[in-house]
């Protein structure tokens, strides 16, 4: 019995898209969890369309409305529909002032969040059914007692066959405690990594299916692997310009990615990390995925976070962003200046403005 998995529900929890058929029109009633706000919902379904065939780069939505007509809700629709591979950063315009950080650095690493890189890597794999293991424990004499471990020496043989072919390798100690790891038996497609000695287990084998009475219902079935034992296989990493930064910002910096304390990045870091993406994306062995960024109550921002969004839109690695607020005719924080939705008038020359109401 697959327990169901408890989840807490939000505001926001029920949306897995944005509701609209193939013609992009706001389907009748309530889909996938939307309801209602029609034209607003076609719109940013046009949006989706180019930011899915990637045209789009560095251009700025606003989404303008009255408080509680759903302007979150379209953009996590937006992030949902978007699906697993598109970075999609949601971050609210009051945590870009933070003591810890300046706020171009935060925004900056928002951005960056919110760029994806499909890295291409080609491995060779051995991959194919074991017929047999066999396991030989030799108790070694006294005197070498000290140079292996306890006076234990392992041997053993691994047979792994294909449709095709049947081939003997012999094992050392290390694979014999990675199979044994892996709780590995005769019966079972596995795949060997050649450059790391990693191995995976993908399932049972179709021809031991009627081994045993009662099986797990945990237990999967694949078909024996065809042709040769050894393949070349393309493995793709998904990571964000951001990951990528931290990594490189310092020694051990993927410790950093999981303590979260990031600080500042120094921008000769940055530079020398897009001049690498944009070799291996000339080289094919990298694509640059453009994400979302979406800023939520935008008002919140300075002008020198909006003149920074403005430099940042023109940059050639930019992600779309979606921006949100609910003021009307507002002053922009930190001047006198009265202007439309609390942003300055040069941002919003260049935002599609998408209202709900």
């Amino acid at each position: 019995r697959e327990l169901t998995r408890l989840e807490r529900i939000g505001a926001h929890s029920h949306i897995r898209g944005l509701g609209l058929d193939d013609s992009l029109d706001p389907r009748r009633g309530g889909s996938q969890g939307m309801v209602g706000q029609a034209a607003a919902r076609k719109a940013v379904g046009v949006i989706y369309r180019m930011i899915k065939e990637g045209k789009i780069g560095g251009r700025a939505i606003l989404l303008a409305g009255k408080p509680g007509t759903g302007k979150t809700a379209i953009a996590m629709g937006l992030a949902q529909q978007l699906g697993e591979d598109t970075p999609f950063t949601t971050m609210s315009g009051s945590e870009v002032f933070s003591l810890e950080m300046s706020k171009t650095e935060a925004l900056t690493q928002a951005l960056r969040k919110s760029i994806g890189v499909q890295i291409l890597e080609e491995t060779e794999v051995m991959e194919g059914e074991v017929v047999e293991i066999q396991i030989d424990t030799a108790f070694s004499s006294g005197e070498n007692k000290k140079t292996s471990k306890g006076g234990m020496e392992k041997t053993g043989r691994l047979t792994l066959c294909t449709t095709d072919m049947e081939t003997v390798y012999d094992l050392g100690t290390k694979m014999i405690d990675a199979l044994s790891k892996e709780k590995i038996t005769a019966g079972d497609v596995i795949t060997i990594d050649k450059a790391s000695g990693k191995i995976t287990k993908l399932g049972r084998s179709f021809s031991r299916s009627r081994d045993y009475d009662a099986m797990g219902s945990q237990t999967r079935f694949v078909q024996c692997p065809e042709g040769e034992l050894q393949k070349r296989k393309e493995v793709v990493h998904n990571v964000s310009l951001h990951e990528i930064d931290v990594i490189n910002s310092r020694q051990q910096g993927f410790l950093a990615l999981f303590a979260g304390d990031t600080g500042e990045i120094k921008s000769e870091v940055r530079e020398q990390i897009d001049a690498k993406v944009m070799e291996w994306k000339e080289e094919g062995r990298a694509k640059i995925i453009p994400g979302v960024l979406f800023i939520d109550e935008v008002h919140m921002l300075d002008m020198e976070c909006f003149s920074f969004l403005n430099r940042a839109l023109e940059s050639d690695m930019a992600p779309i962003l979606v921006i949100a607020t609910n003021r009307g005719i507002a002053k922009i924080r930190g001047t006198e200046y009265k202007s439309p939705h609390g942003i300055p008038l040069d941002l919003l020359d260049r935002l599609m403005i998408v209202s709900t109401e």
